[in-house]
């Protein structure tokens, strides 16, 4: 069939425009609310167990506004990217577009709650360092709104347009334009406000990605043709009529993954800006893990003492932390290793163990310490990581295990996600892939290949993706659903000799080229706008 799809009228097309009816919309709105209410009780009980005493109402106000603009980039990233999940069951009969996208948007729900915060706190290591020291400041609020707009923006624009667009590609651009604005308003090069090495490893992933989305779906695709020979798996689904059992189920067992597993990576990515946003508003609650085991303590401290002696640097007596950790904050941001930096770490490392040890655990460290002994702790680590990565630190194999053993001690103590943020994200991410997925999933379904989709082409781009998206939520690696998918099923098409339609792959093209250069100056842009404002 030569023919585009799209030219065909309305023949084969699945009915795309049935609602959810009143019911669906009433409970849609409920829950809503329900989440909202939830999210705002649970920052009071936890604000209030830690004996926080509002002194003023603004920080509060701009942690509601934060969160919402939060939350409102993963109920955007919900109905924009998490389309590509149910385009293949609905275009193969295999479930109706009402039904595909609330079982999609339960399963998104169900991978966030289930996912490992990897992802989350690999984004926020790709944001500079001052900034994240001082997140409750108004350049830290100037820099979440203003990177999590413009993210929203773009997502927006490219949906409006219909063409599949990375939400992950999108976040990185953004955050890399808060760096390189913030990096450039203090008289630095602007190379010198983002961890350059962290964004070729994430930027490699989403580069990658559709590539490998591409390749794999057509092999896999190839490989079906020549091991199952039923012949129903490779013909155009007829109108209305759902496909066999066995397929039936295959595909939507695959929506079901794809959409688990962007529930489980995209989902993350809003997780650690939240946490930001609140360590910076309210440090005391958030700041520090008091959940920690009661053997946290010593344990940190056998390995506070392990790390320290394998820097192999004697402790100097009467040193000042507050040097060594203006020491730290320069190595990280500049990546240039000193003959003070492995003596400023030691300090740290001494500093740290000793005031929680006088303490007695994260939990009793007092209000006014907190944000104090989380920066430190966070410093620690990502000079740590730094070092397991500079040959010029000359530090052993052994010892770069013991530093490494250390370091996942602090993270225990700094990197922890409330359950009540994963339900927020969880239910912004699933709300939002109820709605407004009908123009990526038009896109998809009908404007990639000059040929109806067929079972075979579904399920092979659907379980690339999934595994795909799997294995780099395992790594702690953002990828975009958006590309793999799409390219997927590309993949499939050319595989089947079916024919692109090359103005749908030049328009994805130039989205997936423009994305980066336009988050990054609409970010940069207005991060340099609302440290006015806000200042």
């Amino acid at each position: 069939m030569n023919a585009t799809i799209a030219m065909e009228g309305d023949a084969g097309r699945p009915d795309l425009d049935k609602g959810l009816g009143l019911v669906g919309t009433i409970g849609f709105v409920a829950a809503i609310l329900v989440a909202l209410l939830y999210v705002a009780y649970s920052i009071y009980a936890d604000a209030s167990a830690a004996g926080v005493e509002p002194t003023t109402y603004l920080p509060f106000i701009l942690l509601f506004v934060a969160l919402l603009i939060a939350l409102g980039f993963e109920f955007v990233n919900g109905f924009h990217d998490t389309a590509n999940a149910v385009a293949t069951v609905i275009y193969t009969n295999a479930m109706p577009a009402n039904v595909a996208v609330v079982w999609s948007g339960f399963f998104n729900f169900l991978g966030v709650l289930l996912s490992t915060g990897a992802v989350a706190f690999g984004i926020v290591s790709l944001l500079p360092v001052e900034l994240i020291l001082q997140v409750g400041s108004s350049a830290g609020f100037a820099m979440v709104f203003a990177l999590l707009i413009a993210a929203i923006l773009w997502n927006l624009a490219t949906w409006w347009l219909g063409i599949p667009s990375s939400s992950s590609h999108t976040l990185i651009g953004s955050i890399i334009g808060v760096g390189v604005a913030n990096a450039m308003m203090h008289g630095k090069s602007g190379t010198a406000g983002v961890d350059w090495s962290k964004a070729t490893e994430i930027g490699q992933a989403l580069l990658f990605s559709p590539l490998v989305g591409f390749g794999v779906a057509a092999l896999l695709f190839l490989a079906m043709k020549i091991l199952i020979r039923k012949e129903e798996l490779y013909r155009e689904p007829k109108d209305g009529v759902p496909p066999p059992p066995w397929i039936r189920a295959l595909l939507i067992f695959t929506c079901t993954g794809v959409s688990f597993a962007h529930g489980s990576n995209d989902g993350q990515k809003g997780m650690g800006l939240i946490m930001l946003i609140l360590i910076g508003t309210v440090p005391t609650a958030y700041a520090l893990n008091r959940a920690v085991p009661e053997r946290y303590t010593i344990e940190f401290h056998q390995n506070s003492l392990a790390a320290a002696a394998a820097l192999g640097v004697p402790p100097t007596a009467g040193a000042d932390p507050a040097l060594g950790r203006r020491e730290i904050t320069r190595y990280i941001a500049d990546r240039q290793l000193s003959d003070a930096t492995l003596p400023a770490l030691s300090v740290l490392i001494r500093d740290v163990d000793r005031q929680v040890s006088e303490y007695g655990s994260l939990a009793k460290v007092p209000a006014a310490a907190v944000s104090n002994i989380r920066n430190d702790m966070y410093l620690s680590a990502e000079a740590i990581k730094r070092l397991g990565k500079d040959e010029r630190a000359g530090l052993s194999d052994a010892a770069n295990a013991r530093l490494a053993t250390y370091r996942g001690s602090l993270d225990a103590g700094t990197r922890f996600i409330p359950t009540w943020v994963k339900v927020a994200v969880a239910f912004a991410l699933g709300l939002g892939t109820m709605v407004g997925w009908k123009r990526i999933v038009v896109t998809v379904g009908e404007k990639i290949g000059k040929s109806h989709l067929t079972y075979a082409q579904g399920a092979s781009a659907e379980l690339v993706a999934m595994g795909t998206i799997l294995g780099a939520d395992h790594m702690g690696l953002p990828v975009s659903t958006t590309h793999v998918l799409s390219s997927g099923v590309a993949g499939t098409m050319a595989a089947n000799r079916s024919g692109l339609q090359m103005s749908t792959i030049r328009n994805l093209a130039i989205a997936w080229v423009l994305t980066l250069p336009v988050s990054i100056g609409l970010a940069g842009f207005l991060y340099m706008l609302f440290s006015q404002i806000i200042a």
